[in-house]
C-alpha cells in the first residue's frame, strides 16, 4: 500500500525524557510506514531551549499560526533542581504556558475511555471534558521575593499618565509577591470557544471560578460568560435543549463526583490543569486524556496532556526495562493529522487517524497494555507490555485494518 499523501505540513514539537523516547518510536511504528509526512520540527527540549534562549518556543507557537496545526510532545517546566541538572542559563518559564498565551485558545481535554479500565467514580458513565482557559493569571504571572519589612501596592499606570493604587499588603518581614493578569479579549474568546463547542458536541456547560472570594479578578470571567451567553448563544441553547449554568469552584467539584458525566466543565487556567489531571486520573490514567488548544483565530494544537514520566526515563537510561503507556501522545499525532486531513480536505489521511486510534483502543480492550493499565482493569490476566511492545501491537492491528 503506498503512503498517504500529505499537502500543508503539520508543526512537529519534539519533547524531554521518556516522551521524547516514545515520540521517536510512535514517528518510527505508527506514522512513517504509512503516511508521507510532513512537518516543520522544531525541539522543544530542554537542552535546546536553553541553547535558543527559549527563542525556539517562540518560534514554534509561530509557526502553529502559519500552518493552524501542531502536536506537541511533553516538555520539561523548569524548577530549582532542573536548573541544576540541565545547567541552565535561568529559569525558563513553561513552554506550554508560552505557546497557550500567543495562540489564545481553549484547552479541551476528555478521558479516553476503553472497555476494561472502569473510572474511580462509580457514578461517571460518560466522559468528563475539561475546557481550560490556555492564557494568563499564574502562567504568565510576575513574582518578587519580599528581603524584609516594607509596602506592597498594586500600580496601575494608564496612557495619560494617571495612577490607580491600591494596598496590597504592609510587610512585617520577609515574603512572597505575586502579580497576575488577565484580558477582557482572552476571556471573551475563552467564553465563545466553550459555547461554541458545547453546541458542537452537543453537551451541557459549567463554569466555575470563585467570584465569592475574587471579587473582580474571577468576577470578570463570571460576568463576561453570562454576558456572552445571554446575547449571543441562549437561543442556540434552548433550542437544542442543552444547558449553561454558572457556580463556585468548590460547589462544581461536589458537583461533578456526583455526576455521571457527559458535559463539559469549564475551569480557569489553573483550575482545569489541575481538574483535567483529577479527571484523566478517575477514568485510569493520566495517559489517557486527549488535548487539544483550540484558537478562535483557526488554530489548533494537539499534546499529551501529562508530563515527561522522568521516573521511567531515567530507569530506561540504566538500560531497565520500562512500560510506559504511550495513549494520550499516540491520540495528540492523530487529532493533528485529522485535523491537518479536514482542512486540506484529505479524507485518506482522517481515515488513518480514525485507525490509529481504533487501533490503539483495539489492542488494550484485547487484554495488552502497559503495566499502569494492567494494575487497574478489570480484564482477567492481561498482557503487560514494555514501552515498544505495546506500540508494536498497535502496529499490527493497524496493519490489519489498513
Amino acid at each position: 500500500m503506498g503512503k498517504i499523501a500529505m499537502t500543508t505540513p503539520l508543526v512537529e514539537m519534539d519533547g524531554d525524557e521518556m516522551t521524547r523516547i516514545l515520540w521517536k518510536i510512535i514517528k518510527e511504528e505508527l506514522l512513517e510506514p504509512f503516511v508521507d509526512l510532513k512537518t516543520e520540527y522544531y525541539d522543544l527540549g530542554l537542552t535546546y531551549r536553553n541553547e535558543t534562549n527559549d527563542a525556539v518556543t517562540v518560534d514554534a507557537a509561530n509557526a502553529v499560526k502559519k500552518y493552524k496545526v501542531g502536536v506537541k510532545c511533553a516538555t520539561i517546566t523548569p524548577n530549582a533542581a532542573r536548573m541544576e541538572e540541565y545547567h541552565l542559563k535561568e529559569m525558563y518559564k513553561s513552554p506550554n504556558g508560552t505557546i497557550r498565551s500567543m495562540l489564545d485558545g481553549t484547552v479541551f481535554r476528555a478521558p479516553i475511555v476503553v472497555k476494561g479500565i472502569e473510572p474511580c467514580v462509580k457514578n461517571w458513565k460518560k466522559p468528563i471534558t475539561l475546557a481550560r482557559h490556555a492564557y494568563g493569571d499564574v502562567y504568565k504571572n510576575t513574582e518578587m521575593r519580599i528581603p524584609g519589612p516594607g509596602k506592597a501596592e498594586l500600580v496601575f499606570t494608564a496612557q495619560d499618565g494617571t495612577e490607580t493604587r491600591q494596598m496590597i499588603h504592609e510587610f512585617k518581614g520577609a515574603g512572597v509577591l505575586q502579580g497576575m493578569h488577565n484580558l477582557d479579549e482572552s476571556i471573551e474568546s475563552f467564553a465563545r470557544s466553550c459555547f461554541s463547542y458545547a453546541l458542537d458536541t452537543q453537551q451541557d456547560l459549567w463554569f466555575a471560578t470563585k467570584d465569592t472570594i475574587s471579587k473582580q479578578y474571577d468576577h470578570t470571567f463570571k460576568d463576561i460568560f453570562q454576558e456572552i451567553y445571554d446575547t449571543e448563544y441562549k437561543e442556540a441553547f434552548e433550542k437544542t435543549g442543552l444547558t449553561y449554568f454558572y457556580t463556585l469552584i468548590d460547589d462544581a467539584v461536589a458537583r461533578v463526583m456526583k455526576a455521571e458525566g457527559g458535559f463539559i466543565w469549564a475551569c480557569k487556567n489553573y483550575d482545569g490543569d489541575v481538574m483535567s489531571d483529577m479527571v484523566s486520573s478517575a477514568f485510569g490514567s493520566l495517559a489517557m486524556m486527549t488535548s487539544v488548544l483550540v484558537s478562535p483565530k483557526g488554530y489548533f494544537e494537539y499534546e499529551a496532556a501529562h508530563g515527561t514520566v522522568q521516573r521511567h526515563y531515567y530507569r530506561h537510561l540504566k538500560g531497565e526495562e520500562t512500560s510506559t503507556n504511550s495513549v494520550a501522545t499516540i491520540f495528540a499525532w492523530s487529532g493533528a493529522l485529522r485535523k491537518r486531513g479536514e482542512l486540506d480536505d484529505n479524507t485518506k489521511l482522517q481515515h488513518f487517524a480514525d485507525k490509529l486510534e481504533a487501533a490503539t483502543v483495539n489492542v488494550i480492550e484485547s487484554g495488552r497494555m502497559t503495566k499502569d493499565l494492567a494494575l487497574i482493569t478489570s480484564i482477567p490476566a492481561p498482557t503487560v507490555l514494555n514501552s515498544r511492545d505495546f506500540i508494536c501491537e498497535i502496529r499490527k492491528e493497524l496493519e490489519a485494518a489498513l
